[in-house]
């Protein structure tokens, strides 16, 4: 047995460092008030005892898996060291054009060389060498994950470098126009995938569910352009963008021949995944060396919380701290992790507090229990973010003024639409995700409701307006002073929108 304890230790030094930073981290006064929130609390966390047979078991697994090629894929480097460069200003065209002809010939990408791309690369090796040092370190964590559901889903393996572009490996990140996560999912397009987002948990953040939802919508967009330059384009900026730059380019499909017909930023959008995929595959050829993450993926292990725990809660009992469990569980917004019957919420974990979490449930529970008995400010409750509505624009109405009433942002409305500018249109039915939406009742008073005639058609002059592309009968009406909409739909026997089609003929007659 002793034998066997010196080979682990020789196998696994950091299990005496994250020894070591256990014992650094206990905190020696557990009988003293905590504050928690603002609460006082005189609650002491319970005395966690863990079984040495299973504890044993779980290091000769880690031991073993340290010892693999899953822990031999970078030689790490201090962060604070000088990274030297060989081939950064001596890279030269012919040399590139060899390598990317290489990756187009082992990848299902058209990797082809032109100008832009060379100086694409040659821009990130000059300005971001040291951050794809650090993005190495953090695809460390993350990539063997990635992997295991691309291949489950029949996914070229190098789409694990989508991620980097889309989020640089940053779980909680979120772009101007609301996309968030490792694979920068809008609210919209998450729902579509089951990605939950209430008032404790985005799961969209969640690197497994985020991953497994990229995999669907990725394998959906390949099959329908059977192209993976193309099923990339559209992930980016819709496949309703991407068919429409086919279209212009009198129906070719290769993403080089269509890319002057795509969106600005989806026409940078593919050189910065090749230039990404040429970077990290010939990483060590420009001596751009990883630095060292918080901890790898298989030395962590998840349960299944049953009873509504918090971040603080966690750290007394286990003596962790936030900035451990916020990068293993970043989809807990409030550092809360609910429970909801029927409902699996995890808790991430190194493997050897795994252990003794699942040792002293009961007392972690009943800690936990009384800890939130005793606050005097309760928890948030737990809401479910609300499901969509169809607004239908009225007479006055703006984005700006849409967005307000439904706590949310115009670009929102504008994405979730596909609206390429502000202007709207009476009638119109827009889909919104409300956030802040409150009905108010109307008030308890007597209203005197006139019965309105039909006004008869007056006679006389009148001027003749022929309707033109994205005209509505608000933006007609501004045109004629003193003029209003019903007036327009009464003198013309409009009475749906449909009909207002251009080159329609309109009286418009002297007020």
């Amino acid at each position: 047995m002793r034998f066997v304890y010196i080979f682990i230790l020789l196998l696994s030094p950091s299990l005496l460092f994250a020894q070591k930073t256990t014992n650094e981290l206990k905190d020696n006064n557990t009988t003293k008030a905590l504050k928690i929130n603002g609460d006082s609390l005189k609650v002491n966390p319970p005395e966690l005892i863990d079984h040495s047979d299973a504890n044993l078991i779980d290091s000769l697994w880690v031991a073993r898996l340290r010892a693999s090629s899953l822990d031999n894929d970078f030689q790490y480097v201090d962060p604070e060291e000088e990274i030297s460069d060989t081939l950064n200003s001596g890279l030269s065209t012919e040399l590139l054009k060899e390598r990317l002809a290489h990756l187009n010939s082992t990848t299902p990408f058209n990797v082809e060389y032109n100008s832009s791309l060379e100086r694409l690369i040659k821009h990130y090796l000059k300005t971001r060498k040291k951050s794809l040092g650090i993005l190495m370190g953090r695809a460390e964590y993350y990539f063997p994950m990635f992997e295991e559901h691309l291949d489950k889903y029949n996914i070229p393996l190098e789409i694990k470098y989508l991620a980097i572009v889309e989020s640089a490996l940053r779980p909680t990140a979120r772009s101007r126009v609301g996309a968030s996560g490792l694979w920068q999912f809008m609210y919209y397009t998450g729902k579509q995938f089951d990605l939950e987002v209430n008032s404790y948990v985005d799961e969209r953040h969640d690197p497994i569910r985020a991953t497994e939802a990229a995999c669907k919508f990725l394998s959906q967009l390949y099959n329908t352009f059977n192209d993976w330059d193309l099923a990339l384009a559209a992930y980016n900026s819709g496949p309703g963008n991407v068919s429409k730059a086919i279209r212009r380019s009198g129906g070719s499909r290769n993403y080089w021949n269509i890319r002057h017909n795509l969106p600005r930023e989806t026409a940078g959008y593919l050189p910065a995944f090749y230039a990404t995929l040429y970077l990290m595959e010939y990483a060590d050829e420009h001596s751009i060396r990883p630095q060292k993450f918080i901890t790898k993926r298989f030395e962590t292990d998840t349960i299944v919380v049953k009873h509504q725990i918090t971040f603080d809660e966690i750290n007394k009992v286990l003596n962790t701290d936030n900035e451990l469990l916020e990068h293993l569980n970043p989809q807990y917004k409030l550092k809360i992790i609910p429970f909801v019957k029927e409902k699996k919420y995890t808790l991430r974990l190194p493997v050897n507090l795994i252990g003794k979490f699942v040792s002293n449930e009961e007392q972690i529970y009943a800690y936990a229990k009384e800890d939130l008995a005793k606050r005097e400010k309760q928890l948030p409750k737990f809401q479910t973010a609300s499901d969509k509505i169809r607004y239908r624009v009225r007479n006055g109405d703006y984005l700006g003024k849409i967005a307000k009433r439904y706590g949310v942002g115009v670009s929102q409305i504008k994405r979730w639409n596909g609206l390429r500018s502000n202007n709207l249109k009476i009638g119109q039915r827009l889909t919104i995700y409300p956030k802040n939406y409150k009905f108010t009742s109307s008030k308890s008073k007597t209203t005197t409701t006139k019965k309105t005639t039909p006004q008869p058609t007056p006679t006389g002059k009148y001027t003749t307006y022929t309707v033109k592309k994205g005209d509505s009968l608000w933006i007609i009406s501004k045109k004629f002073p003193k003029v209003s909409v019903e007036q327009i739909k009464n003198w013309n026997n409009i009475w749906s929108v449909k009909s207002l089609k251009p080159g329609t003929k309109l009286k418009i007659y002297k007020s």
